[in-house]
């Protein structure tokens, strides 16, 4: 805790000398400002000021510092400078994953005493861009641009139980649960500022308006009983939803924790 409070109050020393001498090098002689061709990476900046701020007003169990997701759709984000006026903007999700596990059916349907194997897999990706520019030579500059970003979702879980249906079995249970496809659009502009609290790292906020589109296709859920000599299985499909917007983002400001290298 000593180290961390003893680091923060250099910086904060180190910042008020920059600002009253005009200098935008650190004493190492490092630009504290982003450069043509610099690589960027954005994380939520709350995590980090909260800690600061936590730092000085003693609050107790202060965890560790923590690097969030700068969105919610948990994609990764960056910037590639193509000169000091203009960035690329680029977000980036692939995800893909599957999980199973064995339980007892009274457990999660409430009848039988046997076992059954639940396996659950899907996917979410996100692929977005846009064009950042840049006004100002100081360490406060300001943003403005625009972005775009398709998402795509899905989702599915089964059931494979151990017992078969028969007539002293007789349950009627879910086999299979689809989630209908999530398909995802937005397009919006932003601005705001960017200050640089130290050399190739900033602190930015913005604020955004543009349209935003989701769309989820019909799911299904599938179920089998038994019907006194067999085994029936029926298919349900779900419904289908949608939504539209077209506004400034429903979150506020976003802050971003900015690391600037080449």
């Amino acid at each position: 805790m000593k180290k961390s409070v003893l680091f923060v109050a250099a910086l904060v020393a180190a910042t008020t000398v920059s600002a009253q001498t005009g200098e935008i090098t650190s004493n190492r002689g490092e630009n504290w400002l982003s450069q043509d061709g610099d690589w960027g990476v954005t994380f939520d900046a709350a995590p980090v000021l909260n800690y600061v701020g936590n730092l000085f007003n003693n609050t107790a169990n202060n965890g560790g510092v923590a690097l969030s997701w700068a969105n919610p759709m948990f994609a990764i984000q960056g910037k590639k400078l193509v000169d000091a006026n203009t960035a690329y903007r680029g977000k980036l999700r692939l995800g893909f994953g599957s999980s199973s596990r064995t339980a007892l059916e009274a457990a999660d349907f409430g009848y039988g005493d046997s076992t059954f194997t639940q396996k659950i897999g899907g996917s979410n990706i996100v692929l977005g861009a846009g064009l950042e520019k840049r006004v100002g030579s100081t360490r406060v500059v300001g943003i403005y641009g625009a972005d775009a970003y398709v998402a795509l979702g899905s989702g599915k879980t089964t059931h494979e139980f151990d017992a078969a249906l028969s007539n002293t079995n007789p349950a009627t249970r879910v086999t299979e649960v689809k989630a209908g496809s999530t398909f995802g659009l937005g397009l919006g502009v932003f601005g705001g500022v960017e200050w640089f609290a130290a050399p190739k790292l900033s602190i930015s906020g913005e604020y955004t308006w543009g349209l935003m589109l989701s769309s989820t296709g019909a799911g299904s859920t599938t179920v089998e009983s038994w019907n006194g000599s067999g085994v029936t299985s029926t298919t349900t499909e779900t419904g289908k939803s949608s939504s539209f917007g077209l506004d400034t983002g429903v979150s506020g400001v976003s802050l971003g924790l900015n690391f600037y290298f080449q």
